[in-house]
């Protein structure tokens, strides 16, 4: 029997500050093949599996010598880096996590490459939190694709409608959205005025919070 309810936490900017380390690795590695990224301004590639990243870029600014996946395995070895010199678990994270396990099977989507989520969710002692972990890399399309929420659904036995998402970032938010699933936003300052931000069902400052009966009752509907 499909459980009543099941949640789908992303990672990166949700459960921990590392939406601006990806910005620093991006900045440090595509800068030096003169790609000119602004090291103050926002991550407009935010969401976006790594590979779509670098090959966005390589599109509008080619560079000579390693490929866009070679570049794209450099930023995340340099995220991995980063997060575990500067990687914290954000206010509510963990608290989120626990109750959102009591009421139901919980797992991880993220766009984030399998190897550096193991890295992250150890860095942050989540290791063992979530019954699946999906990553967009097993995906043909990641964010705004609903591909990865999906597949972690129906590894949860859950049917989409019966979902809540989390996520943080305007191309999750659309791709929970498209997945038919509710959907809890915990945007930063800069996306909280986004279009996709406003299709959320609930959303926050910050995980910490989070009304448990608001959830549960957007789950009854």
């Amino acid at each position: 029997m499909a459980p009543d309810r099941a949640a789908i936490f992303d990672m990166d900017g949700l459960l921990v500050d590392s939406e601006p380390l990806w910005h620093v690795a991006e900045v440090e590695i595509l800068g030096a093949l003169g790609v000119p990224l602004d090291r103050d301004g926002t991550r407009g590639t935010k969401g976006m599996f790594v590979d779509e990243v670098t090959t966005f870029w390589f599109a509008r600014y080619p560079w000579a010598g390693p490929s866009p996946a070679e570049v794209a395995e450099q930023v995340v070895d340099r995220v991995g880096e980063l997060t575990l010199e500067r990687g914290v678990v954000l206010p509510g994270a963990l608290e989120a996590v626990a109750a959102m396990d009591e009421r139901g099977p919980i797992g991880l989507a993220s766009s984030t490459p399998r190897r550096l989520i193991d890295v992250v969710l150890g860095h942050i002692g989540l290791s063992e939190a979530f019954a699946v972990i999906c990553s967009a890399e097993d995906e043909a399309y990641g964010k705004p694709h609903p591909a990865v929420f999906l597949t972690a659904a129906a590894s949860l036995g859950a049917d989409a409608e019966r979902c809540i998402v989390f996520e943080d970032a305007p191309a999750g938010v659309l791709a929970a959205k498209a997945g038919r699933m509710r959907c809890v936003a915990v945007p930063e300052v800069s996306d909280r005025s986004a279009v996709e931000i406003g299709l959320a069902d609930i959303v926050l400052d910050s995980l910490a919070d989070l009304d448990l009966a608001l959830v549960d009752q957007l789950l009854r509907r």
